[in-house]
């Protein structure tokens, strides 16, 4: 009995070294754990592997589809600390598609296996489901752990109501509660589709919004060779008479081509109060744009002075005449008859056009009919597309105008950033013209 104490009391030691140089036989399971487990989509998540062994290199890899069935993958490599532990909230990547101390990393650097892809999601009352492994980074082939994070869209009580009112196509996004709530029109970029995921979290913040569409969705025409301003006004009242809507005034938001639209609507409609543009332009463009007797011509681009990049993409940032010169003048936006507060958003490395100095032409026309109703916000080092936060980058990929792969511009991290600090002055700019003495909107924040 005291020779098998003796056995015993030695073999633990030596069974303990054995394990620790093996990974493949730990004596505790790897644990993958997210905090919130699941959020909606602009929430930041707590990324924690436990149950590692002191200092051992792991892999994160993160997995998506979109809705067009494109997979979309990101990865971080880490350094475990003394406790066995990776904490994505204080461990720097070493490696992979981003570098440094990023929480949510592996979210915005998703970038697309087959290149040049944007990631689509139609339907916002479906959640977005991202794979993540943990890989040993010695033998990628080896899975440690893996679990499914979720995150939605629409928070519980918000309504999705598919809008087929006369003409107007889009959806409809209504905040829980008796209301009424200030009114957005959300306007998407050239392509004319809806933006269900936008439009979506904003309603999660206590505004009423229509996703609208203006071609190329549903039973609206594929192609277009002119827009109806009149169209976009009958979304406009569409909003104004919905019951939960205050009827004071509703806003717009635009990106890219929207931009153009969101500032003539607010130039030549009533009931526009306030207008969000992300990387826009200050004349009408690619459209003749036509208003009951009104026809504005569209700006057009010059193919020669499109170029190719280093890595072989088209460089249309220049394609863009400046919409000042006297054969262009016709093309311009009257802004200065707007009667509403107008927020211009310009990323300083859009590759799309020098959406800085649109915003600075239509600020200066405001200013040079006495109004200082703008705010201009610049971020340098974001490309074209400062999507809701998390929003996978989208660097590249065929223009819906040039029919080839173009260079939005952009560097993954910066754009990241903008996306998370565009959010909150979106968010405050509304509620601060549209929802001006009331206190309810609070509670969505």
């Amino acid at each position: 009995m005291l020779y098998r104490a003796f056995y015993f009391l030695h073999l633990k030691p030596l069974t303990r070294v054995s394990v620790r140089m093996s990974a493949s036989d730990r004596p505790t399971a790897v644990g993958l754990h997210f905090i919130p487990t699941r959020c909606h989509f602009d929430d930041t998540v707590q990324v924690i592997v436990r149950g590692l062994f002191p200092k051992q290199m792991v892999k994160l890899v993160a997995e998506v589809e979109d809705d067009k069935g494109m997979i979309f993958r990101s990865s971080a490599v880490h350094r475990a600390t003394e406790h066995g532990e990776v904490d994505l909230n204080s461990s720097p990547s070493l490696g992979g598609t981003y570098n440094g101390t990023e929480p949510m990393g592996l979210f915005w650097s998703l970038g697309p296996l087959t290149p040049h892809n944007k990631f689509t999601w139609w339907d916002a009352s479906r959640p977005v489901l991202v794979d993540v492994k943990v890989v040993s980074h010695e033998r990628p082939e080896h899975v440690l752990a893996k679990e499914t994070h979720q995150r939605r869209f629409m928070k519980e009580g918000v309504q999705r109501v598919v809008v087929t009112d006369g003409r107007i196509r889009g959806t409809l996004f209504i905040p829980p509660g008796p209301g009424p709530f200030p009114g957005i029109v959300d306007l998407y970029t050239l392509g004319g589709g809806p933006s269900e995921p936008r439009a979506s979290l904003l309603a999660n913040k206590g505004f009423v919004v229509l996703a609208l569409a203006f071609y190329r969705y549903k039973d609206l025409p594929k192609k277009v060779d002119k827009l109806d301003l009149e169209y976009f006004e009958e979304g406009v009242r569409f909003l104004q008479k919905h019951p939960k809507v205050k009827g004071s005034g509703v806003g717009v938001i635009s990106i890219s081509k929207s931009g153009d639209l969101a500032l003539s609507m607010a130039s030549f409609l009533s009931g526009i109060k306030a207008v969000v543009t992300i990387n826009g332009c200050c004349a009408n463009t690619l459209f003749p744009l036509k208003y009951k007797d009104t026809i504005i011509p569209a700006l057009m681009g010059d193919l020669k002075k499109v170029t190719l990049t280093e890595q072989g993409l088209l460089d249309i940032s220049k394609a863009i005449p400046d919409p000042t010169a006297n054969e262009n003048l016709a093309t311009v936006i009257p802004v200065e008859c707007a009667d509403c507060n107008f927020m211009f958003v310009a990323s300083e490395d859009d590759m799309n056009w020098d959406s800085v100095f649109f915003a600075e032409l239509a600020a200066q026309r405001l200013r040079d009919s006495g109004k200082e109703n703008f705010e201009i916000v610049r971020y340098p080092k974001a490309g074209h597309f400062v999507d809701v936060p998390y929003m996978p980058f989208y660097p590249s990929g065929v223009h819906a105008a040039v029919g080839k792969v173009v260079t939005f511009g952009g560097e993954a991290k910066t754009n990241a950033h903008a996306q998370v600090d565009l959010w909150g002055r979106v968010q405050e700019f509304f509620h601060k013209h549209l929802d001006t003495g009331n206190a309810q909107h609070k509670a969505m924040l």
